[in-house]
């Protein structure tokens, strides 16, 4: 069933359209994303990684870290981040080392190939947090605002996965 196959009652359809349209710029600004850091690595002649573990290295940033936690904190899907962890170990941006309680779970931290990485990633990050600030695009208060929103609908939509059943 596609989102536009369930028409809201008339009352509903200007907030339902207003959702719809959020739920399109979510998708579309997690693929820019990406775009914009496969760009910033062509651009810095980085080929060897793809967005997607840029930004799994970035969020993993100091931490050391099994495939399970990141995947309850909400980051990545449970066979995509163990892919990806098993690619950018042998690539040589982690290491990875078993658990000594738990043999069976494995512990992931990032080398120094990771962390200049993420050091890419974070100045890319921070030159358009400068950006949006400088330009007017967005200031403190609007990013206050929209991560406040999203937080809400993120913990609503939590409680819809945790209550369903």
């Amino acid at each position: 069933m596609s989102m536009h196959s369930r028409l809201p009652a008339a009352g509903q359809q200007g907030f339902m359209g207003g959702y719809l349209e959020a739920l399109a710029l979510v998708e579309r600004l997690h693929r820019l994303l990406l775009d914009v850091i496969k760009d910033e690595f062509e651009r810095v002649g980085v080929l060897d990684i793809n967005a997607v573990q840029a930004l799994l290295l970035f969020n993993i940033g100091d931490n050391e870290v099994t495939a399970g936690e990141l995947k309850t904190r909400g980051y990545y899907q449970g066979s995509n981040v163990s892919y990806n962890l098993k690619k950018l170990v042998e690539m040589g941006y982690m290491h990875h080392q078993r658990c000594e309680v738990d043999r069976r779970s494995v512990r992931v931290r990032l080398t120094q190939k990771g962390r200049d990485i993420r050091d890419v990633v974070g100045d890319l990050f921070a030159r358009h947090a400068d950006g949006l600030q400088e330009k007017g695009v967005l200031g403190v208060d609007g990013i206050d605002e929209i991560t406040h929103a999203l937080r809400r609908v993120e913990r609503y939509w939590s409680d819809q996965i945790r209550y369903i059943y």
